[in-house]
């Protein structure tokens, strides 16, 4: 059963068309090799964004529906579709992608290379969202992870070998744990399918078996989503990479692994989500609050950030653990509004490292002055980031705590006092980095021209629409 326009496998053939042309092009040719990046990049965005609006939000369910059986012997299918929890996805995709290749911009090492391995990564990424198949989202999810070793070894800063070592190994450690639990719901269902939409029928699996599988995944996904304890490998992965990288990292491969929490485990195995949920809602608290304590210390602008996005994560994790409708819609926006805020942070705060060559909260001081532009998309960012009505980052952050707070009143308490801390830690980096007295070594420096602004300008953009018009995404979210 092939949908009548393939528009998920076209968004996956594009990442792998432009991948190929970039290989094939010679390595001096920096110019054509950007702005192949750029148009291959544009056009996931433009599908995804078409897929986001043709989404028959009153039918519901899986749509654009792509089916090809591909090992009968193993029933393994290629299986994509598209609903309200991947939809969002694909589009925040197309957003950090797009505006990812556009602020690597200015890049002169390297640059085939690095934009073919960006394309290989993001071609995981996107698999990852669609697909329906067990073996393919394994597939994708190892696929998506690969590429990050070599682009933060290369292209990084700051203790990169550390960083990019620490985060490979951490996220294959997660992977070794995704592999068994997929095999075991594969046999134990004893249908011979990896297909989620069958496995999914109610009585396909004891609830022993749901509680040992759900674990598995959710610690697996789990490292991914940067779920305390397991978080160490993200900031420090965060701080060495390259900007784009960064924006992705944080803006899209994060939330892969609390997509297959969502995806895979609570889909297959929701008695094993009940019996978990406590201490998935333990864990959120935690990670909330020591990501806001941990930010507070920070004097690396990358680390503030990184440290933050711990703390969010923490916001999705707590949603998806109220099982509840509300906590999954305020967790899957949250997922979104997430994504767009971190790639505008990295975006911004690489152009400041890229004219100043520091990243160290103490040297920079009275950057508004100098570079207004580049200090306002920063400062957008920090406001997100706080949770300010306005920008969308507020509407996932009030649903997940409206619903936390009715079933965990005590972690949800616990979550919106971590808010306080975040915000003041935010003002405190605003504040040190961009007002009060100037560094005089930074006083001749220019500030973001107009085409360097266009991705920062896209991702202001998407925050202040859906922070203005949620229910467009909430809308979607809850056709699911």
């Amino acid at each position: 059963a092939f949908s009548r326009s393939p528009s998920l496998s076209c968004i996956h053939l594009s990442c792998e068309v432009g991948l190929l042309i970039i290989l094939f092009l010679p390595r001096h040719r920096k110019q054509e090799i950007q702005w192949v990046s750029a148009v291959f990049s544009g056009i996931p965005l433009a599908l995804s964004l078409y897929l986001f609006l043709a989404y028959d939000k009153s039918a519901g369910g899986l749509q654009f529906v792509e089916k090809i059986i591909w090992v009968k012997s193993l029933g393994i299918t290629y299986f994509n579709a598209a609903d309200g929890f991947n939809l969002p996805n694909l589009l925040l995709t197309g957003i950090v992608f797009f505006t990812g290749v556009l602020t690597m911009w200015e890049m002169q090492k390297r640059v085939k290379e690095f934009y073919a391995l960006y394309f290989f990564l993001v071609t995981g990424v996107f698999g990852l969202f669609m697909s329906m198949d067990l073996f393919f989202i394994f597939v994708w999810y190892d696929v998506s992870l690969f590429p990050m070793y070599l682009l933060i070894v290369v292209w990084g800063t700051t203790r990169k070998e550390y960083a990019a070592m620490k985060l490979t190994l951490y996220l294959l450690a997660g992977s070794a744990l995704i592999l068994p639990a997929i095999v075991y719901l594969f046999v134990k269902s004893g249908m011979n399918t990896f297909d989620i939409v069958t496995l999914m029928q109610p009585g396909t699996f004891t609830v022993e078996e749901q509680k040992f599988a759900f674990i598995l995944l959710f610690i697996g996904f789990g490292i991914l989503a940067a779920v305390w304890p397991f978080h160490t490998w993200s900031p420090v992965g965060h701080v060495a990479a390259p900007h784009a990288v960064s924006m992705v990292h944080a803006g899209v491969l994060m939330k892969i692994g609390a997509f297959g929490v969502l995806r895979v485990a609570i889909f297959l195995c929701p008695q094993g989500w009940q019996y978990w949920a406590q201490l998935m809602a333990l864990l959120a608290a935690i990670g909330i609050v020591y990501g806001a304590l941990a930010g507070l210390r920070q004097t690396d602008l990358k680390y503030v950030i990184g440290y933050s996005s711990v703390s969010h994560m923490g916001i999705v994790g707590l949603g998806l653990s109220t099982v509840s409708v509300d906590g999954l819609n305020g967790a899957v926006f949250q997922m979104f509004a997430h994504g767009v805020m971190t790639a505008l942070f990295f975006s911004s705060v690489g152009y400041i490292y890229d004219k100043t060559h520091t990243k160290a909260i103490g040297e920079l001081g009275g950057l508004s002055k100098i570079m207004p532009v580049a200090s306002t998309y920063f400062i957008v960012a920090a406001m997100a980031s706080m949770g300010i009505p306005c920008l969308a980052s507020f509407w996932g952050e009030l649903l997940v705590f409206i619903s936390a707070f009715k079933v965990y009143p005590v972690r949800g308490a616990m979550a919106i006092a971590a808010l306080v801390i975040s915000a003041l830690f935010m003002l405190r980096v605003v504040q040190k980095t961009f007002y009060g007295p100037q560094n005089e070594r930074f006083e001749q420096l220019a500030d973001v021209p107009f085409g360097l602004a266009v991705p920062r300008m896209i991702l202001v953009a998407v925050l202040v629409f859906f922070g203005l018009f949620p229910s467009i995404l909430f809308d979607v979210i809850e056709a699911a």
